[in-house]
């Protein structure tokens, strides 16, 4: 995984989700979609002063998962005894082993810049994942595929800015919300195809503002509707 599969990946979500190409770079990207994620920090092993990333960077001292291990199979961790004359004296030894352990990926193959990663493909920035493929700049997502700037959200595919929902596809911005495809801007809704601006409705189609519109009409509106996403500065 690098940054040049992390667009193809993008590109693949914005073709499904907004039927054009991606044109953004990874940073404007960050900042546009996932500005408010909880993603992985830059941070330094401290053996080795090596780039790694990190979701919990309270510490200040790192390791690297492989490192740490490569260590404990090396040298081990434990140390000898000696005599403690005061507390300061405890508390930097302790010091020197508490470390924390970094880009931590589980049974996964193909992963960037991410911690906390299980039985996943195709991972870039991400955290808390699991049992998921092609992910980019996504926080505690499970059994989903092609998602981007996605939260506490499991079995979504092709979606952008999902949080807190279930089942959802080719969809932007939904939130708290279960079984909606092809929609965007949505809020506490389920069953929902093809809707844009609504909240609190269920088993809708063609719905912009939980009002009902034709087919037709509906799709002019959305053009509009994406074209303002994706040329809107915020």
């Amino acid at each position: 995984m690098n940054d040049n599969k992390a667009l193809e990946i993008i590109n693949k979500i914005f073709k499904s989700v907004f039927n054009t190409e991606n044109n953004f770079s990874l940073d404007f990207i960050l900042e546009k979609f996932a500005f408010d994620i909880k993603l992985p920090k830059q941070v330094n092993d401290f053996t080795t002063n090596e780039v790694t990333w990190a979701d919990a960077i309270n510490s200040g001292r790192f390791i690297t998962n492989k490192n740490m291990v490569e260590k404990d199979k090396t040298e081990g961790w434990m140390l000898p005894k000696k005599d403690i004359n005061n507390l300061q004296e405890l508390i930097d030894i302790w010091n020197t082993i508490n470390l924390t352990t970094t880009e931590r990926v589980y049974d996964s193959i193909s992963v960037a810049k991410s911690d906390t990663i299980y039985r996943c493909e195709n991972i870039y920035r991400c955290t808390d994942c699991r049992d998921c493929k092609n992910m980019v700049y996504c926080d505690s997502c499970g059994n989903g595929e092609f998602l981007l700037a996605c939260q506490r959200s499991s079995t979504c595919n092709f979606s952008i800015r999902c949080d807190d929902s279930r089942d959802c596809s080719n969809s932007y911005n939904v939130i708290c919300s279960n079984k909606v495809s092809n929609s965007l801007f949505i809020q506490d809704c389920f069953n929902l195809h093809e809707c844009m601006f609504c909240s609190h409705i269920a088993s809708k189609r063609f719905c912009i503002a939980n009002m009902q519109f034709e087919e037709e009409e509906y799709y002019e509106i959305k053009k509009q509707i994406i074209e303002w996403i994706l040329n809107s500065q915020n």
